[in-house]
């Protein structure tokens, strides 16, 4: 089979700080699709009198629908060429944004969330950009920055939402959110440079080939299982938080709740910054803190879930470690010497939204039979399988790791 064939022209040129910003502002607000309707949950669920359960479909519709966008869309990265690639994809995500505006039946509402989940796998295509042009000695660190972006996109895209569907009511959100890619359409194609193709196989060889990776690379293996844990816990508890906090004591709306992403974006900017502890503490330990950080954060959601400061420390320890870890995890990935990035990139990232929705649909279930205490009991589970996963397998896989 013939994975590299073709040459990437671009591997050779350097990768300018501004090129990367481009890349982070981008990445968050396309990812920003996503969780648009998190906080806009119980709204819907009103407008369109069903209950939480059926609302919270939406979310976990969305989040399957990424997972597939990143199986099918994401590898053609290493086939086509990329920028031509994120202009089509960009077309297709407008169209469905629109369907969500305009949508009346419930049924509508769950297609239009699978094909926004499905198109909306732009940032998936910047991140092995970053790591093919970047030098070993800055790839964490800009992996780390359009990371930083698209996670500060999924946690203001909460508190933005929440605002919009208040002040002007839930369509309202996704209608901006098209007009949004509008413009970010034309951004791309002014100013994204192209990259040429690494693999000049058919489509079904691709596929073949990714299969493939996720058979016989044990870090990718791992990473991908930390990052599916983590990320399921975190959105177990977004997904949940909008329910919880309309009860009492808190008694809030749509915004209040919305507003908990400024408060997690406190912890994404940190986590910016974890590829110099990695330079200190090496991959691996790196992780494990990461990791236990994400566990901590459930012990403030949980015993002081009934406060806000209890839920802002649980919201801002979360999504450093999620996001720690998750940096972790690719820059781990991408240190194997293959010429197959966006390929190792749609493995780990296809995992990491599964759980994701795993996370949300559990999380879902448990609210509906134990509300809160259900919710942080799932939350914990996922995070303590991650930190078994790494204790038993990090050292066996990750030799080569600092």
């Amino acid at each position: 089979m013939n994975e590299s064939s073709l040459k990437s022209e671009s591997t050779t040129s350097s990768l300018s700080r501004t090129l990367v910003w481009l890349m982070a502002i981008i990445s968050g607000l396309v990812v920003a699709n996503n969780y648009y309707n998190q906080p806009l949950l119980a709204l819907i669920a009103d407008e369109l009198r069903v209950s939480e359960s059926a609302a919270g479909k939406i979310s976990v519709l969305t989040q399957i629908g990424y997972a597939l966008g990143l199986l099918l869309v994401v590898p053609l990265g290493d086939k086509l060429l990329r920028k031509r690639l994120i202009l089509i994809d960009l077309i297709l995500v407008i169209a469905a944004l629109l369907w969500m505006t305009f949508a009346r039946e419930l049924w509508m509402l769950y297609a239009a969330s699978l094909l926004i989940g499905a198109t909306s796998v732009i940032p998936q295509l910047f991140v092995p950009i970053a790591a093919q042009l970047s030098s070993d000695q800055e790839k964490s660190a800009n992996i780390g920055l359009v990371m930083s972006g698209l996670l500060l996109g999924i946690l203001l895209s909460r508190f933005f939402g929440g605002i919009v569907g208040e002040l002007w009511g839930w369509r309202s959100m996704f209608g901006i959110a098209a007009g949004l890619m509008v413009f970010v359409w034309i951004i791309v194609y002014k100013m994204l440079p192209e990259m040429h193709p690494n693999f000049s196989g058919s489509y079904k060889q691709l596929m073949l080939s990714l299969a493939r990776l996720a058979k016989t690379q044990p870090v990718l293996q791992l990473a991908s299982f930390r990052g599916a844990m983590a990320f399921g816990s975190m959105s177990a508890l977004f997904t949940t938080l909008v329910f919880h906090m309309e009860q009492p004591p808190f008694n809030v709306g749509a915004s209040v709740v919305g507003s908990f992403g400024l408060a997690g974006a406190a912890g994404a900017l940190a986590a910016a910054k974890v590829g110099k502890v990695q330079s200190y503490l090496g991959t691996n330990r790196t992780i494990f803190y990461s990791l236990l950080v994400l566990i901590g954060s459930w012990g403030f959601t949980y015993f002081a879930g009934a406060t806000y400061w209890g839920l802002i420390a649980g919201v801002v320890l979360v999504d450093l470690g999620v996001q720690a870890s998750h940096i972790m995890n690719q820059t781990s990935y991408f240190a194997l010497k293959l010429d197959a990035v966006n390929r190792l990139n749609t493995v780990y990232m296809v995992s990491y939204f599964i759980g994701g929705s795993l996370g949300t649909w559990l999380a879902s279930i448990a609210w509906q039979y134990a509300q809160w205490d259900g919710v942080c009991a799932v939350g914990v589970l996922f995070g303590l399988l991650g930190m078994v996963a790494h204790l038993l397998f990090s050292k066996r896989v990750g030799a080569g790791l600092q």
